[in-house]
């Protein structure tokens, strides 16, 4: 995956507008109707983001470390179903989004596995073609990431990671401030639409949005702490 800049996001909502005018429409609408057994976790620009991605790169294998409800995982397996191709691996310690993710999402898509990785990290596919990770948030697990999980992924993955910038730097102690860290001990550059961290690039795709008619949200929050980035 090529460095992502504000551009080449504002692009691909031009390019997959039509498809995620729909996207947006009905995960709106399920968000609605499942009430309180659906919490989501991902806001609006951070998940946007991931369905264009995967869209444009067309991934056979998405592997997502934490589902919680499901939400994330009904955005990507969105994106696998407009592609018409790719399956998703799933990995959590707890089991809710079995009960939330429809049917004609997951079929011949999905795999969900009960299990905490670290314990289990042979279970994790050999070849990835996007890591997605929003679990533990805590120091510990993102230096287990980082020493078992990114090496045994092909080098030159796409990844992205949740909950990194809340502010305009990670928490101390934190999974974000380990991440941070080592993508800038690695020279590795990442892409955020965090309101905190990167207010001019929500302003830009915010103007975006508004001009292709996508600016009405699909839920409330609008931190985006996420970052996306390419494994060495």
């Amino acid at each position: 995956m090529d460095t992502i800049t504000t551009d080449h996001i504002r692009a691909l909502y031009q390019k997959y507008e039509k498809d995620l005018r729909t996207v947006r429409d009905d995960l709106r609408r399920l968000l609605r109707d499942r009430g309180k057994s659906m919490k989501a976790q991902l806001d609006d620009y951070e998940a946007e983001i991931t369905y264009l991605l995967l869209r444009d790169l067309r991934p056979e294998v998405v592997v997502e470390i934490g589902t919680f409800y499901g939400w994330s995982t009904m955005w990507i397996l969105s994106a696998l179903r407009d592609n018409g191709t790719g399956h998703l691996h799933s990995f959590d310690i707890v089991d809710h989004v079995v009960r939330n993710v429809p049917a004609e999402l997951s079929a011949e898509r999905w795999t969900f596995t009960k299990v905490d990785v670290r314990e289990h990290p042979g279970k994790v596919p050999a070849e990835v073609d996007y890591l997605f990770i929003d679990a533990d948030h805590g120091a510990r697990f993102a230096r287990w990431y980082i020493d078992n999980l990114f090496p045994a992924v092909p080098p030159g993955t796409p990844a992205s990671v949740h909950d990194v910038f809340h502010g305009r730097r990670p928490k101390p102690f934190s999974e974000g401030s380990v991440i941070v860290r080592w993508l800038a001990g690695n020279d590795i550059a990442f892409f955020t639409a965090s309101t905190a961290k990167a207010p001019g690039v929500t302003r830009e795709l915010a103007l975006a949005k508004r001009d292709l008619g996508l600016d009405e949200p699909v839920r409330d929050g609008d931190h985006n702490p996420m970052i996306y980035f390419t494994l060495p």
